[in-house]
């Protein structure tokens, strides 16, 4: 007689996730700092299911930095922007969170949890909770959040499919990046089926643009420079950009994605100086064309990470000094000839 096939480490810590929040009543669900789609879409999603579990739950995100407004649609609300009195006795459930530094602008909820559960699909996570689920091979945080759901037996109801489909369709670049498996399209049919206003989410997140962002986006495409033979494309935005068009931080999101697009460009870079003031100085977004350029070693090598395609780090050097740290490091990774 054979043997039952053995679990795959993904199954046996789906297992544990679903076990521990069984066990568990109160919980406090948090994302990372500078939140996009895929980590508010998987904060929300994971407060309505367990709130609809009949569980004590609360979103929390420090800091005073407004959301992005593309994602004003979403019922975030119940949002608390200050650490509750009571953090210290729920488990932290941190969603679409690499490692510990980037929870929120407070990563030291993270010691005053008694428990943690990571559920995250960057393949560079660090493994910082006590139950960790991480798949680098997911589509989006929003995607396995939908694994851990159907094991605990929630329905995918209108109001939890549109966070998650906003979840996966951000992350996914519109189902245009490499990471659009057929998982990710089938589940896409599932959560529109469920009731996901595909219409709404794309009139909300991608045709919904501040005026102020459109001048901003201005100021950075007329900074960008190419390198390498025009392989890197590299630009900023000073800290009286934000305050001379009116714009605010979030505005800076997205604008990354048209530098990307530039004809024979194989990574992106934008610099930008967060309008805030204090430290870091500088916030350095990066992307790459294809799967051959890990930007988030990169990333790494700075102190920050993200995905093989999408990656980020905070420096306090000046931009000359980042272009130069990037010039140097795409030439290593990309194998390209070095430019004057």
């Amino acid at each position: 007689m054979s043997s039952p096939p053995k679990q795959t480490t993904t199954e046996a810590d789906l297992g544990a996730v679903v076990e521990a929040i069984r066990d568990r009543e109160r919980f406090l669900v948090t994302t990372h700092e500078n939140p996009d789609g895929d980590a508010l879409g998987s904060l929300l999603a994971t407060h309505l299911a367990l709130r609809s579990l009949g569980k004590d739950s609360v979103m929390f995100l420090a800091g005073p930095a407004p959301l992005p407004g593309e994602y004003r649609f979403l019922a975030l609300g119940d949002l608390q922007r200050d650490l509750p009195a009571d953090a210290s006795e729920r488990t932290l459930v941190a969603v679409d969170c690499a490692n510990e530094s980037r929870i929120g602008a407070d990563p030291a909820v993270l010691h005053l949890s008694p428990f943690t559960l990571n559920i995250d699909h960057h393949h560079d996570n660090s493994r910082f909770g006590d139950v960790d689920l991480v798949d680098a091979e997911a589509s989006s945080t929003g995607e396995l959040l939908r694994g851990v759901f159907a094991e605990l037996g929630i329905e995918l109801t209108p109001e939890l499919a549109e966070p998650l489909y906003t979840a996966l369709v951000t992350d996914t670049g519109r189902f245009q990046y490499a990471n659009t498996t057929p998982k990710a399209l089938r589940l896409a049919a599932e959560l529109v089926e469920a009731g996901a206003d595909v219409h709404k989410v794309f009139q909300d997140v991608y045709e919904n643009v501040q005026f102020a962002k459109l001048k901003l986006l201005a100021r950075a495409l007329e900074r960008a420079q190419v390198y390498e033979g025009g392989r890197l494309v590299v630009s900023y935005l000073l800290r009286n950009d934000f305050a001379e068009v009116g714009a605010v931080e979030p505005y800076s999101e997205g604008i990354i994605d048209f530098l990307r697009a530039v004809e024979g460009a194989d990574m992106a870079a934008m610099i930008r100086e967060p309008p805030r003031g204090g430290s870091p100085a500088r916030r350095v977004s990066l992307r790459a064309s294809h799967d051959e350029i890990d930007v988030s070693a990169i990333a790494r090598a700075s102190g920050g990470g993200g995905h093989r395609q999408a990656a980020g780090f905070s420096s306090d050097a000046s931009i000359e000094e980042i272009t130069n740290f990037l010039r140097r490091e795409f030439v290593a990774a990309a194998g390209a000839p070095a430019a004057g």
